[in-house]
């Protein structure tokens, strides 16, 4: 196989999946209700102000972020220990490629080698930030409603929890991305029709859902 061959895949898969996140972003911002994203992080903001005026409601909202927090923490519980398999199987490889960080050969393998861990240890990452955001939204949740100490933290109730459900929906997303990376291990010239599978499997993902009410 012509050796260009591998990194004009690696370059093609990198631009569909760059150019269909940026698409989606451009489209939250124009339109906000327009992804389920955005439509989400709305609803979590609604969700926070309408218990925050419902007094009694407060082991109700402990127990949905404690829900929530259970499956942060699966999720980034899950990358860990995939992540230390992969490092289990790659790393020889990958240091003798790099030569101890002196790097003597640079291919694509070694490069999805590193992405593949690399996204593993986002997804972690964002999991486990997750959780914070959840666990420090549950203690001004669980605040009782009408309260001087709960009506000063309701907007950072809102923030941390809209904070946690960007983070959580992107450490589930990452594993996702990792579809193109796998693909490219096994075969370089899959990667492309790999990443336009998961850009079309997104796009059904991220499409707004039904009944959301226009804004204004």
């Amino acid at each position: 196989m012509n050796s260009t061959i591998p990194w004009l895949s690696l370059f093609l898969s990198l631009a569909i999946l760059g150019a269909y996140e940026l698409n989606l972003s451009r489209l939250s911002r124009r339109q906000p209700l327009a992804t389920a994203r955005s439509a989400h992080a709305l609803l979590r903001v609604e969700w926070v102000q309408a218990l925050s005026r419902q007094a009694g409601s407060e082991i109700v909202a402990v127990q949905a972020l404690r829900n929530s927090l259970m499956s942060a923490t699966i999720t980034a519980s899950t990358a860990a220990l995939a992540l230390m398999g992969t490092l289990t199987v790659t790393s020889t490889t990958v240091a003798q490629d790099m030569a101890l960080f002196g790097l003597q050969q640079l291919s694509t393998r070694l490069v999805l080698e590193l992405l593949l861990l690399t996204t593993l240890f986002a997804s972690y990452v964002c999991s486990a930030t997750a959780m914070r955001y959840f666990s420090h939204g549950s203690f001004i949740m669980s605040l009782p409603v009408g309260s001087e100490e709960r009506q000063r933290r309701t907007s950072m109730a809102i923030d941390y929890v809209r904070r946690a459900g960007i983070l959580y929906s992107w450490g589930l997303r990452l594993f996702l991305f990792l579809a193109p990376i796998v693909a490219g291990l096994v075969n370089p010239l899959a990667m492309p029709f790999a990443a336009i599978a998961l850009a079309l499997v997104l796009r059904a993902f991220d499409r707004a859902p039904a009944g959301v009410p226009p804004l204004g």
